[in-house]
């Protein structure tokens, strides 16, 4: 006999994120291939339950995507049994309380980044969840990226030698609003409602670099608000309080140094909205969402700097691509099918609340570097304060 559905409460799936990714295309991706298939050979399905506060919306998107399950009455869908895993896209300031009831309810986590405003709450939802013993795992789709698994394969085979530098450029012009709508919503510009780029990509670069490179060990960082008036939704002109760029370098375990830009004001003259490169005594490459160049020891050109001769030489033409042979799948819908083995069967998912939480102090040490002009060290998980590193 296949295992029953799994029920999943999924709160805040009106949202961009949590309709699109979360629930488009992933849970209902995974009911459209059967369920997500399991180590024994079975295959386990899903049911969602859609929550949200407005209910015409959510009728309207069960109706259209022939879902049974809708409710406005969180409390209600959290005491009931048959819901075993609560997911939650909401804005970050509402998800910590929500959280919670769902650890005291027992239920299977898995939630959005970042899991809190700050690292003091991330690591008590962390340290909450540990102790009720629910599983719990937080997004972590960047390391799903095509590019990024060609990059992880290339760290494991040893191509990079002893890796130096990471470098990387994340970002795109996110129109003001007034002769174009924005691509994204008015609250990431106000810091009062949790947004900037700061909270929302450090995060991720948390992850990418703790898991591809190594741990962060220290943060210097600037964050600015380039763009200081933006049009909302309803066409009305509004203050940008928040971070819309952040300039940051991290010292990693091993030596490695890895600086990364990141800005919503900025034009793309790349190939890709996010591009890292990596270089090492034997080789590097350049990564993005896709695509992977290399550019082995045995075949660097030999450069001359010469200000007063125009130079020939098709740099780009040097580097080699990755083949893509094992094709990614959606990194939503991967690290979902990830964490559902992981609630069903006990599989691995290192991207506990932990993981987020050190995504959250991540963030909070790059705002305070950007306010003192200082470089920060970051204290293993679990410790509390930062101390200012040594210049």
């Amino acid at each position: 006999m296949a295992p029953k559905p799994l029920g999943i409460i999924m709160n805040g799936v009106t949202g961009r994120m949590g309709y699109r990714q979360h629930l488009l295309r992933s849970i209902l991706a995974i009911r459209e291939q059967g369920g997500v298939p399991l180590a024994s050979g079975e295959r386990v399905q899903v049911r969602p339950l859609l929550v949200g506060r407005r209910a015409d919306a959510l009728r309207e998107l069960a109706e259209r995507h022939g879902i049974e399950d809708w409710t406005t009455d969180l409390a209600a869908a959290l005491e009931e049994d048959r819901w075993r895993i609560y997911a939650d896209f909401q804005v970050t300031r509402a998800r910590p309380a929500a959280i919670r009831r769902a650890i005291a309810a027992g239920k299977d986590i898995y939630t959005e980044k970042p899991t809190a405003e700050t690292y003091a709450e991330a690591l008590e939802l962390a340290e909450l969840a540990e102790a009720a013993g629910i599983r719990n795992g937080v997004v972590h789709d960047k390391l799903f990226l095509p590019g990024l698994r060609k990059l992880g394969r290339l760290v494991e085979s040893g191509f990079f030698g002893q890796i130096l530098s990471v470098r990387g450029e994340f970002g795109y012009w996110v129109f003001e609003g007034d002769w174009q709508a924005a691509q994204r919503p008015s609250w990431n510009y106000r810091a009062e409602d949790g947004g900037g780029i700061v909270v929302d990509m450090f995060p991720h670069w948390n992850y990418v670099l703790e898991n591809l490179f190594g741990r962060v060990e220290s943060v210097y960082a600037r964050a600015v608000t380039h763009v200081s008036s933006r049009i909302d939704e309803r066409g009305r002109p509004y203050a940008a309080t928040a971070d819309d760029a952040a300039y940051g370098v991290f010292e990693l375990a091993g030596g490695v140094v890895a600086q990364i830009n990141s800005s919503w004001a900025v034009r793309v003259h790349r190939r890709e909205l996010v591009e890292f490169q990596v270089d090492g005594t034997h080789g590097s490459a350049v990564v993005g969402l896709f695509d992977c160049r290399i550019q082995p020891r045995n075949a660097t050109p030999r450069p001359v700097w010469n200000p007063d001769v125009p130079d020939p030489h098709d740099y780009l033409g040097d580097w080699l691509p990755v083949p893509d042979n094992d094709p990614a799948e959606n990194g939503f819908k991967a690290q979902w099918e990830q964490f559902i083995r992981h609630v069903v069967e006990d599989g691995p998912h290192p991207y506990d609340f932990r993981s987020g939480a050190r995504g959250v102090r991540l963030a909070e040490l790059g705002l305070e570097s950007s306010r003192t002009g200082r470089r920060l060290r970051v204290a293993d998980a679990g410790v509390g304060e930062a101390e200012v590193a040594t210049r």
